[in-house]
């Protein structure tokens, strides 16, 4: 792998006016705006996303990820005083025993108990673990997840500050494995109707599941970017993604992942197992230029953060420079960035 230690955070860099920031997610779904880059010329067309089964062809497999976001802020109350309380859901470690984030943290030390949803949950803090996390065991009567869909809030990015009318408009419309602490937003864009288009295009979708984590917000916080650390993901590749993959390839076609995360799966396994087959585990693979894919032939992404490890991941791809002349020209046509925002396709 030829990797280049020597680029810096700051060559990652672009401004971008508060105000392309979108706060809503666009309606109808697939009504968003959509910039082809060609990734060897670094051209740039300017299009809506339902425009897209234009640049897929017959042959092709769409990969996406079906994983879906859970609900999990909780706002309660401190059983013992009553003081306000917030938690984050972050990962699963046992049955009712979750890894989460406390808000004032002051009030959540080893056995301190909360009351949620007017009692439809408790939980007790166990311990507090490295970075300053807390685990917690939660008690309630019936299913968890039921429970979190009655009172729990979408996690919204941080720069999200508009309330979310609609929860589902946070998922993706064929999420179904829930475990993501925030949503592989690049299938937002798709509708059941736009997905059938794909198909009878001749075009196969084929599903991963990778649970995003909040880490994907983490800022990079080093000069160089080989010194960053990862966060790591649970993901799963079945063995009939797995077949479709080779059968894409086999045949010519072009594997097209549906977000970084699906992109970042697809090369996890061929990385870790020297191919594509049936494959389950935990990757902090950091994708940035030098990398070699193994995999992919297209990405259907978002607009990324300045100087994030996704604007890294899809320079690797596309190259830095096409990528930055291509953020340009969003900034200039004034397209939607982030979460909600608009969408872009490199082939």
């Amino acid at each position: 792998m030829n990797q280049i230690p020597e680029m810096k955070t700051h060559d990652f860099y672009y401004d971008l006016p508060e105000e392309l920031i979108a706060q809503t997610p666009a309606e109808p779904r697939d009504s968003s705006r959509l910039m082809v880059l060609d990734r060897k010329t670094g051209e740039v067309s300017h299009h809506h996303f339902y425009d897209i089964v234009d640049f897929l062809m017959p042959g092709d497999c769409l990969i996406v990820n079906d994983s879906r976001v859970l609900p999990a802020r909780l706002y309660g109350e401190k059983e013992e005083t009553g003081a306000h309380v917030e938690f984050l859901l972050l990962t699963q470690r046992e049955k009712d025993v979750w890894e989460v984030l406390c808000g004032p943290g002051r009030r959540a030390k080893p056995g301190a108990k909360f009351s949620f949803g007017g009692g439809l949950l408790h939980a007790e803090v166990l311990e507090i673990i490295e970075g300053g996390n807390r685990l917690a065991r939660f008690t309630y009567e019936g299913n968890f997840y039921s429970i979190l869909d009655k009172i729990g809030q979408m996690p919204l990015p941080h720069y999200i500050t508009a309330e979310l009318k609609d929860k589902e408009r946070y998922q993706t419309v064929y999420s179904k494995e829930i475990g993501s602490a925030a949503a592989p937003t690049a299938g937002l864009h798709f509708t059941p109707e736009l997905l059938e288009k794909v198909k009878t295009k001749g075009v196969k979708i084929g599903a991963v599941t990778l649970h995003v984590g909040l880490g994907t917000f983490r800022p990079v916080s080093v000069e160089k970017i080989s010194e960053h650390k990862m966060h790591s993901e649970h993901y799963h590749l079945s063995a009939e993604t797995a077949a479709l993959i080779e059968e894409t390839k086999k045949n010519g076609g072009r594997v097209i992942a549906v977000g970084t995360t699906s992109c970042r799966t697809l090369e996890s396994v061929a990385t870790r197992e020297g191919k594509i087959c049936e494959s389950d585990g935990w990757t902090d693979i950091f994708i940035y230029p030098g990398y070699e894919f193994k995999v992919l032939d297209g990405l259907i992404t978002n607009f990324h953060l300045p100087e994030s490890t996704l604007v890294m991941l899809v320079s690797a791809l596309a190259g830095r420079e096409n990528i930055l002349n291509a953020y340009k020209t969003a900034v200039e046509e004034k397209y939607r960035f982030f979460s909600f925002g608009d969408a872009m396709m490199i082939i």
